[in-house]
This record gives structure tokens, C-alpha cells and sequence, in this order.
């Protein structure tokens, strides 16, 4: 029975995130969720790991308070979760690196992750994951669909969509759209308590937690804005006022 993984990241809520005056960063109030995208990447391992008759596998890595997101993701339709437990936030590359481990360690014939995670949306580990194995990755997708031995994929681009055919196993980046997020239900929540959440350490897996980059400081920054207001006897007397007023600015 074939293993689908997916990938997914324990996030600060950006509602709850505050801006104060000296344009400091106050996550004091923030509580935590399952990035919204990755959200839409579990609900097609669900779809995906359903046609192939195999199993849904959330895999997340971070500290103690990551596992508290298995009972969202599990709730999901996701049927089994492994946690790799880290000493802080796992990176795109730490988490890469443990994704990996567990694609290997299961020999899972797909990983899915989302396109980018709702608090940086750096956009590298489904990349960084594919690179670790040597498996072809497909990423901005919007479709998803099995054909026997190989995943086929619709990718947006700018200006056009490509359609591709990969061999499995194989790692997907999906964007929102490929499939909507629904709500789970209480039955689903209570169901989700129950299943398996199988607890690795990083070090147990191999993983090294060192961070090829640092986050050194994170500050707000202010639009600073003109507020011309455009005012004129008729739409054409508007529109020339307008025409001026960034000619003046050197837009035009």
C-alpha cells in the first residue's frame, strides 16, 4: 500500500500578529493554526492517497507545541501523522531534511507539500525535498491526478499553464486552488484523537537541525503615501488632471 506524504507547517496566525508604533513585531497575542495553504496541500493527499488505495501521511517537525497541529491535520482526512520533533521551528531546510528521512524510511511514492507556508512563504521545500531524494518535482501546481505508475500535473505559469507527466515517486507544490480546504466536522475532530502519530526525534532520523541561514530581525514598514486627490468639472477634466499629476511624479 502505497504512502503519500504531506508536508505540512505549524504557523503563527498573521490575524493575531500586531504592528506597534516603532514598527516592532508584537507576536505576543498570536496563537497558532496549520498554514492556511498547507491546508489545501493535505486535502489533496487525502484525494490522491484515496485513488491510489493507499495511506494519507501528515508529517510536520518542530517543538512540543507543533503537536498540537495533528488533530487539525488528522481531522483532514489525513490517516496517520509523523512528528519530528526539533529543538525549534524546523526551516524550509530542516524541514526538507526530515521529509525526506520519512519519504526514504516509508517508501513513500509521493510527497505533496504546499506551494509556500502562510508565515514566510519562502517557497523551497518541496524543491529541497525532491533534490534530497533525486525524484522529479513539479512545482505552482493547480492540478493533480494519478495515471497508473506516474502523477500528472497542470502548472501555472505567467502567461501560460504547462501539463506534466512524471514518473513515481515523485514531489508535488500545489497552490490553493488544486483543492479547497474544507472545514472538518466534529465527528472528523473526535475520529482524529484517535488516530496513529507516530513521535521521531530529529537526531533518531539523522536530521541535522543546523539552519543554513539565520533570521536576524523582522520589523513592519510604512507606505508612505502622496493622498492627491484628483477632482475635476467632468470624467475627461478628471482623467487629464490625472494624466498630470503622475507626469509630474515621473510615472508616466
Amino acid at each position: 500500500m502505497a504512502d503519500v506524504l504531506v508536508g505540512f507547517k505549524w504557523v503563527l496566525d498573521e490575524a493575531d500578529v500586531r504592528i506597534d508604533d516603532d514598527l516592532s513585531v508584537d507576536f505576543s497575542k498570536a496563537k497558532r493554526k496549520i498554514s492556511d495553504y498547507d491546508k489545501n496541500a493535505i486535502e489533496t493527499g487525502r484525494r490522491i492517497a484515496e485513488q491510489m488505495q493507499g495511506n494519507a501521511v501528515g508529517v510536520s517537525c518542530g517543538p512540543d507545541e507543533t503537536r498540537k497541529g495533528f488533530v487539525d491535520a488528522l481531522a483532514r482526512g489525513l490517516d496517520e501523522g509523523v512528528w519530528v520533533k526539533t529543538a525549534e521551528l524546523a526551516s524550509a531546510q530542516v524541514a526538507a531534511r526530515a521529509i525526506a528521512h520519512v519519504a526514504r524510511q516509508r517508501d513513500a511514492a509521493l510527497v505533496i507539500c504546499s506551494e509556500g507556508s502562510s508565515d514566510d512563504y519562502a517557497r523551497q521545500t518541496g524543491s529541497r525535498v525532491g533534490a534530497l531524494l533525486d525524484w522529479p518535482v513539479a512545482t505552482s501546481v493547480n492540478v493533480v491526478e494519478i495515471e497508473e505508475d506516474a502523477v500528472v500535473v497542470h502548472r501555472r505559469m505567467e502567461g501560460c499553464e504547462q501539463v506534466v507527466r512524471m514518473a513515481l515517486p515523485a514531489v508535488v507544490s500545489v497552490l490553493p486552488e488544486a483543492d479547497p480546504a474544507p472545514i472538518p466536522g466534529l465527528k472528523a475532530v473526535l475520529a482524529a484523537k484517535k488516530k496513529p502519530v507516530d513521535e521521531l526525534s530529529a537526531e533518531e532520523l539523522g536530521v541535522d537541525e543546523t539552519a543554513g541561514s539565520t533570521l536576524k530581525n523582522m520589523s513592519g514598514y510604512a507606505n508612505d503615501r502622496k493622498n492627491v486627490l484628483i477632482e475635476g468639472d467632468s470624467a475627461a477634466d478628471s482623467v487629464q488632471k490625472l494624466i498630470e499629476a503622475l507626469k509630474k511624479e515621473g510615472v508616466l
